[in-house]
């Protein structure tokens, strides 16, 4: 049986349209290869997850729906089983929510070990950028 904290449920997802047009509007990115990240501090009355995603695959670079889905499910795992090791516990320790946006920015299909190593490298240089967000205010 998987441990509670290694799921991802519809909690998690990232659903609401105004927070998702105000993450791209107000939020701060960064691109690491694969990824393009996209994070804001979300409005804790809204939230009771740590951290709220949405994952995306481009259609322009990935013409076929098996290929864009392939790579989501690939991402949505490797997140699945890096956010708790640090992101989750960070983040709690904070007392922080935020709302995230993946999106893959390669331009081949990665294997999934390549995916897994990049978010967990991913996921540290978020923290670093929260820490250095909530250090200039």
């Amino acid at each position: 049986m998987a441990s509670k904290i290694n799921s991802f449920k519809k909690e998690e997802r990232l659903c609401n349209k105004k927070l998702l047009s105000a993450l791209f509007a107000n939020g701060s990115s960064f691109l690491f290869y694969p990824f393009r990240v996209t994070w804001l501090y979300s409005p804790s009355a809204l939230s009771q997850q740590a951290a709220q995603i949405v994952i995306g695959v481009p259609k322009k670079r990935f013409k076929h729906s098996v290929d864009r889905n392939l790579l989501k499910r690939r991402m949505k795992e490797a997140y699945r089983l890096n956010k708790s090791i640090k992101l989750y516990p960070f983040l709690m320790d904070a007392n922080r929510s935020i709302i995230l946006s993946l999106t893959y920015v390669g331009k081949e299909t990665s294997d999934y070990a390549f995916i897994f190593k990049k978010m967990a490298a991913m996921i540290e240089i978020l923290i670093e950028n929260i820490n250095t967000h909530e250090n200039h205010q």
